[in-house]
């Protein structure tokens, strides 16, 4: 029983540690994440058919992000203009489309919203930005 009791402690302390090193799932964050990379990545191969016909999802994903309440280990208040950008570029992609834009258009105003989003994923990962 001596024996185990210090293999015992370090399974508690690495378990209590891995769980206090992950967050919460943003939803909001993951739903828009999994629009953004269905639609970027094709656009990185000339295929834009897929920003064409998600870009309204696109727009509402970036909105509900932006209208929810981070979970805790994220400050919302560290990307909130970074959100607002994102909705805004979202909200031009999908007018874009609708007034059907070429694909070189479409593919650099992606791109731009692409670099927004890993900028807000960059603030979310940092570690004085958390709650």
């Amino acid at each position: 029983m001596k024996k185990m009791l210090p293999l015992l402690i370090v399974a508690i302390t690495t378990f209590a540690t891995v769980q206090a090193q992950q967050k919460a799932a943003w939803k909001e964050m993951d739903d828009f994440h999994e629009v953004m990379a269905k639609t970027f990545h094709p656009a990185e191969e000339g295929k834009l058919e897929p920003i064409r016909n998600r870009s309204q999802e696109m727009q509402d994903k970036a909105a509900a992000w932006e209208n929810s309440n981070a979970p805790e280990g994220y400050d919302k208040k560290a990307v909130k203009k970074s959100l607002k950008q994102l909705v805004k570029g979202s909200r031009e992609i999908n007018k874009l489309v609708k007034e059907k834009a070429t694909d070189n258009i479409l593919k650099e105003k992606l791109s731009a919203l692409h670099d927004v989003f890993h900028q807000i994923m960059e603030k979310c990962e940092k570690e004085d930005h958390h709650k």
